[in-house]
């Protein structure tokens, strides 16, 4: 395709609403827009100036690249209802939006004489405007048809975006890697503000206090990588810092000790591949990170607290962040 493809929208989510609006200005003809929601594909269609459909099938027909940007769940349902009405033709280009998801997941495509392939953004989206900012920049995993892989090579270029091609058969793991950097992130900083409570800060406070310190961490791994901007008492070989963690943790709750030592065993392999530590410290630091018999950890409420308890009195608001 010499010139940019007519280009269908079905989804109007945050992904799908942002691809819209981005490709849109980036000189992509949009066919229209549709959605499971009608009033939801006439407010990006107002957005876009594109038209609104209460049916994808005509706006289907009528396009050059097709982007199902729905949930992952309905990726399938979708592309099999679209193939068993005749609305795939040959020389089609359809894309998904899923990082879990492969090629394969788009049904039909293919027996009709249309290419598949999948896009996915290495990036989270809280809303509409954090979508537009965030997708410039960012990577994006390609995987599918061949021949399909120029456009979709062509889509991130002009989305300034860099793109990167795995397997289908990697998507679970690219997936799963992508979990781990985002959502478990959010995870751990839940998991520290949760603890910051226990003495009596809000968590807000207590990411408002903790976020230079990620900040400055995520700032050292883009400078020498994560391996050498490893720091704390596991680089250090501080046991003794170590010994005074886990009773803490063990108070505040089993499974939050539990996820500490599991952390904290991952984290001796992190330090030893440093050089920080020898064979021996890692050894002594796993021994004092394994976990203890069930019927030695002491009882309590394995941290489930009811909102706004802490389980443990509120400091002094003067020393509040």
């Amino acid at each position: 395709m010499t010139q940019k493809p007519r280009t269908a929208i079905i989804g109007a989510g945050k992904v799908g609403s942002a691809l819209a609006l981005l490709l849109k200005a980036r000189g992509y003809p949009l066919a229209g827009i549709a959605s499971k929601s009608f009033a939801s594909a006439c407010r990006l269609a107002d957005l876009t100036g594109a038209p609104a459909f209460d049916s994808p099938l005509p706006l289907v027909d009528s396009a050059e690249l097709v982007l199902i940007t729905t949930p992952d769940r309905e990726i399938a349902p979708v592309s099999a209802h679209l193939a068993e009405a005749g609305a795939y033709h040959p020389g089609q280009v359809v894309a998904h939006t899923s990082g879990a998801h492969s090629a394969d997941e788009l049904l039909g495509v293919r027996q009709a004489g249309a290419l598949a392939v999948s896009i996915h953004p290495l990036q989270s989206f809280a809303d509409l405007e954090t979508a537009r900012r965030n997708l410039p920049g960012s990577y994006f995993a390609l995987e599918g048809d061949a021949a399909a892989l120029p456009l979709a090579e062509q889509i991130v270029s002009d989305l300034e975006g860099k793109s990167f091609h795995i397997r289908a058969q990697d998507k679970p793991l690219y997936h799963a890697a992508a979990c781990i950097a985002s959502n478990y992130l959010v995870a751990l900083l839940h998991f520290a503000t949760g603890l910051y409570e226990r003495f009596g800060l809000s968590r807000q406070e207590a990411f408002t206090a903790l976020q230079p310190l990620v900040q400055g961490t995520l700032n050292n791994i883009a400078a020498v990588g994560p391996v050498q901007a490893l720091t704390g008492p596991i680089a250090r070989g501080d046991i003794p810092t170590l010994r005074g963690h886990l009773p803490a943790l063990a108070e505040a709750g089993g499974h939050l000790a539990h996820l500490y030592r599991t952390l904290g065993q991952y984290t001796v392999n992190i330090a030893l591949e440093k050089g920080t530590i020898d064979h021996r410290q890692a050894l002594a630091l796993a021994e004092i990170l394994k976990e203890e018999p069930p019927h030695e950890q002491p009882e309590s409420d394995h941290g489930l607290l009811p909102a706004g308890q802490t389980g443990r009195p509120a400091a002094d608001h003067a020393h509040r962040l």
